[in-house]
């Protein structure tokens, strides 16, 4: 299985629009971040998580070309505004699932009501079917496994997904003791570190580091970075042996 990391910013992402920091100048491609997202492939699957407003430029870099489910973590707009932009793989493929919380299907079905018209319906406009994700309900899609994992993005919901061997947390600040057993030992660990200071509905740096203390994966990667986090290459050389900065268009292998 391999994992490709579509985006690892924040959600204004980084440059920050007419910002004078410094990180938002640097001319180091690792510190250019596109929305938070990864596609995650098999031979025989490939999946999507999350699906922003940077969708079109990622699957471009990436070189996608199939989708058989995207999966939402959440219904915010950084993870989900992109949607209109599955049309391609519409034309190619037909009806795209989507795996969620209930609670984000609903939200996508007020936001994008063109998306779900049974009547009148455009004929280009995006053709998904929502399915739900219930916590401690595990699901396959193909040949991989996924075992969804709550947590909570200050006092909103929201769902990470283990799949396989692979755990992919974003937009977490606090999680459950019985949700972190689910992933204690996985190969492969992803979760967000915002910046060094204290955020209220992000891991910060620190709160990063002990939570994967806490699961004891093989090798960690940070995500849904900010530019007040600084510039990739010195705070990679702080971090332990086994954690990275995921940076935009990383592959790596499971």
């Amino acid at each position: 299985m391999k994992v490709y990391f579509l985006g690892t910013g924040t959600s204004q992402g980084i440059p920050v629009i007419g910002s004078d920091h410094e990180v938002c100048k640097s001319s180091n491609p690792k510190d250019k971040r596109l929305r938070v997202s990864v596609w995650v492939h098999t031979e025989k699957t490939s999946l999507i998580v999350d699906c922003g407003p940077d969708f079109r430029q990622q699957m471009l870099a990436s070189k996608c070309t199939k989708i058989d489910a995207l999966l939402f973590t959440h219904e915010h707009a950084d993870h989900t505004s992109g949607i209109d932009d599955i049309r391609p793989f519409n034309f190619k493929q037909g009806e795209i699932p989507f795996y969620a919380h209930p609670r984000v299907i609903q939200n996508l079905k007020k936001r994008f009501d063109y998306v779900f018209e049974t009547e009148n319906r455009y004929p280009g406009a995006p053709s998904v079917q929502p399915i739900e994700v219930i916590n401690n309900e595990t699901f396959s899609i193909g040949n991989i496994e996924i075992v969804p994992i709550n947590a909570y993005h200050g006092n909103l919901q929201v769902f990470g997904y283990k799949m396989n061997d692979f755990a992919y947390l974003t937009d977490v600040k606090s999680i459950e003791s019985e949700e972190i057993e689910k992933i204690k030992g996985v190969k492969v660990l992803v979760i967000n570190a915002l910046r060094e200071d204290s955020h209220h509905s992000h891991f910060s740096l620190q709160e990063a580091l002990d939570f994967v203390t806490l699961v004891q994966p093989k090798k960690a990667y940070l995500t849904h970075i900010s530019h007040l986090l600084g510039f990739h290459d010195e705070v990679q050389k702080k971090l332990p042996s086994n954690i990275f900065l995921a940076y935009d268009n990383l592959e790596i292998a499971i």
